[in-house]
């Protein structure tokens, strides 16, 4: 079914309401469907289950994205393209038909330079997007240097969920200012339904009003934010979404 054909629906009062077709992305680039791994799914059953409701949601592709964060996930890429292998097996063998890609979700701290510089990262789409984050209390240091780093290196750096930064509250030209210098910015859906609370649902929203961003996820951890996501699909801000341009479509 196409966005269009469901676009408007009736609410209890029978007046029309918008709501947003995930489908309309064509795939989700920031998730935690790895069994295992971190604090994403635990089981295999956990991962075909959220796999299962992507799909049902319309997505036609999905990419994980676990923590690799040295001090509390000390993932290696190697580990996590094993355990990839083995879910990619077990979701043709319960025939799941998203496709899946396999990315990471770095955290910008001390061994970060170290690694892009001694290995190849995990990164996703024809242009080689890796996905960053930083700290959510204490504000980066360094960060425009590792940016710069990382495109050096041939990669394109995004910067995961902007919004959920409390430094950079009320301050979302920062956005603009990372997107200058190269970094691509990614924002979750979940923030537009206030699930990380007020302050960061005002600020997804400022982000939204002035087109701060270039990608949107779900940073779904367990089928709970899916079922949350599918319920808040006909709030206004979320709906304007299905009518943007975002770089998810190209991946």
């Amino acid at each position: 079914m196409s966005w269009f054909s469901g676009l408007f629906a009736k609410d209890k009062k029978g007046r029309d309401r918008e709501f947003l077709q995930l489908g309309v992305f064509h795939c989700d680039m920031h998730s935690h469907f790895l069994p295992g791994v971190d604090d994403g799914a635990q089981t295999l059953d956990d991962s075909l289950q959220l796999l299962q409701k992507m799909q049902a949601l319309g997505y036609k592709k999905c990419i994980t994205t676990p923590h690799i964060k040295m001090d509390i996930y000390p993932n290696s890429e190697e580990k996590l393209r094993q355990v990839f292998d083995h879910l990619q097996e077990e979701k043709e063998r319960s025939n799941i038909g998203i496709e899946v890609e396999l990315g990471a979700e770095y955290f910008l701290d001390d061994t970060f330079l170290e690694r892009l510089q001694q290995r190849e990262l995990l990164c996703f789409g024809q242009e080689r997007h890796v996905l960053m984050e930083f700290s959510f209390t204490t504000p980066p240091v360094f960060e425009e240097e590792a940016f710069k780093r990382v495109l050096d290196k041939g990669y394109v750096p995004v910067l995961a969920h902007f919004e959920r930064y409390v430094y950079f509250h009320g301050r979302p030209e920062i956005a603009d200012q990372y997107r200058k210098i190269g970094v691509n910015v990614q924002m979750n859906l979940l923030s537009l339904t206030g699930h990380y609370g007020p302050e960061i649902r005002k600020q997804a929203e400022r982000m939204v009003d002035d087109c701060l961003f270039d990608f949107v996820g779900t940073d779904a951890h367990r089928i709970q934010h899916l079922q949350l996501l599918e319920d808040h699909l006909s709030m206004p801000y979320l709906a304007e979404l299905g009518k943007r341009l975002v770089k998810n479509q190209g991946l």
